[in-house]
C-alpha cells in the first residue's frame, strides 16, 4: 500500500502542460465555513454548463488541505480558473472528435515519477513494465477506483497533448512574412519634421471627465474588461495606546529600575524588592518582569536599535540603560557583557564542477580541473590580495560575483560546516581555499563584528481598557450617525479622516492598505447592501473600520478610478493634438514650425524597426508615414505618442533585393513559438462565462 499513498500525495497533478493544470480530486469535506447567501445552487457555468456547487466546494476543500497554506478564497479562485480551463478545453476536444488510446494513457500515467519510477512497476532492467503495473491493480481490486480516477485526468491531459501539438503545427511562418521582417528592418527613411509636443500644454488647461473616461473604456472593452466591482470608502481608528497609556508604562518600568518595599505577610515585615540595577539574578527579574523572555543572543551593533544603537553597544558588564522605546514596546537593558567575532564578513570565489549544488556554472568543468583553477586563484589572491574583486567578477560561478564576491555579514552556522569554520577560526585578512557541496572557494575574511549580550525588560504599550471603550465608542457613533447624515461630514466633526475609496471585485482578499479583509470585501456585494450603505467591522490588531459602500458598477469595466491613471493622459493627449493641429498652419514645414513655436529638424536612417525619433522616443506612425510619402511630399497632421507632427520625405533607400528571407523566417518563427500558449486567453475572451462564486461563503 507504500506505493498508493504516494501516488495520492501527488496525484493532484499528472502532467503540467504550458502553464495549465488539471487536478484530480477525491471528495472530502466541506467548507469550513459552510453555506451559501444565493438561491442558486451552481457558482456559475461556462458556455451553458453549469458548475455545481456542491461539487465546487469539495474541489476548494481538497485544495485548502493540499498543504500549500492558501486561503479558501485562493483556493475557490485557483479551481475557478482550472474548472473554466477544463469546460473550454473539453469542449474544444469535443469539436475536434479527439480521442486516445490505451498507449497514450499509459504514457501519461508513467510520466509521474510515482508511478513510471516506481520499483513494483519496473522490470529487472529498471524499465517500467506494463504487465506488472496491470497486475498490481488486478491483485487489489480496492484500487481500482483509485485507478479509473487517475486515468480520467490521464485522458485530459493526453488529448490536450495531441491538442497543443495540433495548435503548435499550424502557426507557421511564409516566405513574405519573411521578406516582410527583412524590408523592415533594412528599408530606411530621411525625412524633415516638425513637431508640436503634448508637453508644450499644460495637463491643467485640459480637463478629463468620469463620462470620457467610461466612453473610451467601452470604444476598447476588451481591454478594460472586468467584473462586478464596488467603490469602498472607508474610515480606521486604530486601537492603540494613548498618551496616557504610553506615560503609565513608562512609569512602571522606569519603577523596575529601583528597588521597592513590600508587606510581607507571612513575617508580618516589610522586605525590600532590588530593582533591576541591583539584582543579583538578572535572568529571573527579567523573565518575571518582561513581555519578552530572556535571550542569551550576542547582538551585532548594526542589529540594536538605530536611535539607542550607541550607547548601548558601550553599555559597560552590569551597566544599565533606559528606558527607552523600541517598536512598540519600553524597554530598560543591563550589559551582561561583550563577545568578539559574532558576525563574520566574506567575500569568496566559487569554482564549480559537475555534480555540484551550483545553480549557474559557467563552464563544465571535472572536480580535478576545479580544484587546479582554485588553487590558481588562491595563489594570485594571495600575491596581490587587491585582485580579489576582479577575479570574482570574471571568475567565480556564484551569483555574488556581480558584487565582487561579497557574501556580506553573517552568523555562526548559517554558512556550510567547511565555509563557517574557516570564518570563524581565522582573522580578518586571511585568504583560504576551502572545499564544499557547492564547490570549491577562494574566500577573504574581510571584517568581524563583535556583540553583546543584554538583559532586556521589554513591556508592550497596548491601548487600555478605557481606552479601547473611548475608540469603540467613537467608532459605533461614526457607524450609526453616517447612516443618514453625509459620511465625509461626520468623521471630520469626529476628527477622523475619510480614506480614499478602495475598488474590489467579489472574489478579493486584499482591501487597499488594510491587507486580507475579506469580510468586509463580500458585506460590499451581500444582497440589501446598496450605495450609501455603513457598516462597522473590528480588526484584529488593527482597530476599527468604518465603511460605506459609496458605488456599485455594474457595468463590465475596471473602475473609472483605477482606470482613470491609464486613461487620462491618452484622453488629454488627444484634446492637446486637436490645439496644436489647430495651430499646424502653413505650406511649407518652415512656415508650420512658425506657427506652432517649433523648429524644422530632420531624422535620417529610420526603419520601421528603429522608429526611435532624437531626442524624443518612438514614433512608429511619423515613420510609417514618412515611408508612405513620395519624395519632396508632405504630410498631413499626424498624431504621435508625444505629440503631433508634419513630415516631408526627402528620400527613401530601399534595401537590396535578397534570393532567400530564411534568417527572417526564423527570426519571425522564435518569436511565435510561445502563440500557442495564448489559446485558453483566446478561449475564454470568446466563451459566455457566468461567475456567481461572491454569493456563496467561503
Amino acid at each position: 500500500m507504500a506505493v498508493l499513498q504516494k501516488i495520492r500525495q501527488r496525484s493532484l497533478l499528472l502532467i503540467l502542460v504550458i502553464g495549465f493544470c488539471l487536478l484530480a480530486f477525491i471528495i472530502g469535506d466541506i467548507f469550513n465555513s459552510g453555506g451559501f447567501n444565493s438561491t442558486s445552487k451552481d457558482v456559475g457555468s461556462i458556455d451553458g454548463k453549469d458548475i455545481a456547487f456542491e461539487d465546487f466546494r469539495v474541489k476548494v476543500s481538497n485544495v485548502e488541505k493540499s498543504g500549500q497554506g492558501i486561503t479558501s478564497t485562493e483556493a475557490a479562485n485557483r479551481v475557478w480558473e482550472q474548472e473554466v480551463s477544463v469546460a473550454l478545453l473539453t469542449s474544444e476536444f469535443e469539436k475536434l472528435g479527439l480521442r486516445v488510446g490505451e498507449k497514450h494513457l499509459l504514457e501519461v500515467l508513467k510520466s509521474d515519477q510515482n508511478i513510471g519510477g516506481n520499483p513494483l512497476f519496473l522490470n529487472a532492467a529498471g524499465v517500467f513494465d506494463v504487465a506488472k503495473f496491470k497486475e498490481y491493480f488486478k491483485a487489489n481490486p480496492a484500487q481500482a477506483q483509485f485507478l479509473k480516477d487517475r486515468e480520467k485526468d490521464a485522458d485530459l491531459n493526453a488529448k490536450y497533448q495531441i491538442y497543443n501539438t495540433l495548435i503548435k503545427a499550424s502557426v507557421f511562418t511564409t516566405e513574405s512574412e519573411g521578406k516582410m521582417k527583412y524590408e523592415m528592418e533594412a528599408n530606411k527613411v530621411n525625412f524633415a519634421y516638425v513637431a508640436g509636443l503634448y508637453s508644450t500644454i499644460k495637463d491643467s488647461e485640459v480637463k478629463i471627465s468620469d463620462a470620457e473616461i467610461v466612453d473610451f473604456m467601452k470604444k476598447n472593452e476588451k481591454k478594460y474588461k472586468a467584473d462586478e466591482s464596488r467603490e469602498v470608502e472607508y474610515v480606521l481608528i486604530e486601537d492603540k495606546a494613548s498618551p496616557s497609556d504610553e506615560a503609565e508604562v513608562k512609569s512602571k518600568i522606569t519603577a523596575l529600575l529601583s528597588g521597592s518595599v513590600v508587606y510581607n505577610q507571612a513575617t508580618g515585615k516589610n522586605d525590600t524588592v532590588a530593582g533591576f540595577r541591583s539584582t543579583t539574578n538578572t535572568i529571573d527579574f527579567v523573565n518575571s518582569n518582561s513581555d519578552v523572555p530572556y535571550d542569551s543572543t550576542y547582538i551585532a551593533k548594526k542589529d540594536l536599535p538605530a536611535v539607542d544603537a550607541d550607547k548601548l553597544f558601550n553599555l559597560a558588564p552590569g551597566e544599565v540603560y533606559g528606558p527607552y522605546m523600541f517598536g512598540k514596546y519600553y524597554c530598560i537593558s543591563k550589559s551582561m557583557g561583550m563577545k568578539p567575532g559574532v558576525n563574520a564578513k566574506a567575500s569568496h570565489i566559487l569554482i564549480g564542477y559537475e555534480g555540484t549544488q551550483v545553480p549557474n556554472q559557467k563552464e563544465k568543468r571535472t572536480k580535478e580541473q576545479a580544484k587546479a583553477k582554485a588553487e590558481s586563484i588562491l595563489a594570485q589572491v594571495t600575491a596581490n590580495p587587491d585582485s580579489f574583486m576582479m577575479l570574482a567578477f570574471t571568475a567565480s560561478d556564484d551569483s555574488s560575483a556581480q558584487q565582487g564576491g561579497d557574501l556580506g555579514y553573517f552568523g555562526p552556522n548559517q554558512m556550510v560546516k567547511p565555509f563557517n569554520d574557516f570564518v570563524f577560526s581565522n582573522g580578518i585578512g586571511k585568504i583560504g581555499l576551502v572545499e564544499t557541496d557547492f564547490g570549491f572557494h577562494v574566500i577573504k575574511i574581510t571584517d568581524k563584528q563583535d556583540g553583546i549580550r543584554l538583559a532586556t525588560v521589554a513591556q508592550k504599550v497596548e491601548a487600555s481598557e478605557a481606552t479601547s471603550d473611548k475608540i469603540f465608542t467613537q467608532a459605533t457613533k461614526l457607524e450609526m450617525d453616517a447612516a443618514d447624515k453625509d459620511f465625509n461630514k461626520v468623521a471630520k466633526e469626529l476628527g477622523l479622516t475619510v480614506a480614499p475609496a478602495v475598488s474590489v471585485k467579489g472574489m478579493d482578499e486584499n482591501f487597499g492598505t488594510l491587507g486580507n479583509q475579506r469580510t468586509i470585501v463580500r458585506w460590499a456585494f451581500e444582497d440589501g447592501v446598496k450605495e450609501g450603505s455603513v457598516k462597522r467591522f473590528e480588526v484584529a490588531n488593527v482597530g476599527h473600520v468604518i465603511a460605506k459602500l459609496k458605488s456599485i458598477d455594474k457595468s463590465g469595466l475596471v473602475a473609472v478610478s483605477v482606470a482613470r491613471p491609464y486613461v487620462e493622459q491618452i484622453l488629454k493627449n488627444k484634446k492637446k493634438a486637436e490645439l496644436i493641429k489647430a495651430k499646424m498652419t502653413g505650406s511649407s514645414l518652415e512656415a508650420i514650425a512658425k506657427s506652432v513655436g517649433g523648429t524644422v529638424q530632420q531624422a535620417t536612417g529610420l526603419t520601421m524597426e528603429n522608429t526611435m525619433l532624437p531626442n524624443v522616443g518612438p514614433e512608429p506612425k511619423v515613420v510609417g508615414n514618412a515611408f508612405a510619402l513620395a519624395a519632396n511630399k508632405m504630410s498631413a497632421p499626424i498624431e504621435g505618442n508625444t505629440g503631433v507632427y508634419v513630415v516631408k520625405n526627402t528620400s527613401t533607400v530601399k534595401a537590396p533585393a535578397l534570393k532567400s528571407h530564411a534568417p527572417y523566417v526564423a527570426k519571425l518563427k522564435a518569436q511565435s513559438a510561445s502563440d500557442a500558449n495564448r489559446v485558453i486567453p483566446a478561449l475564454k475572451g470568446n466563451a459566455k462565462i457566468e461567475d456567481n462564486r461572491q454569493d456563496f461563503n467561503y
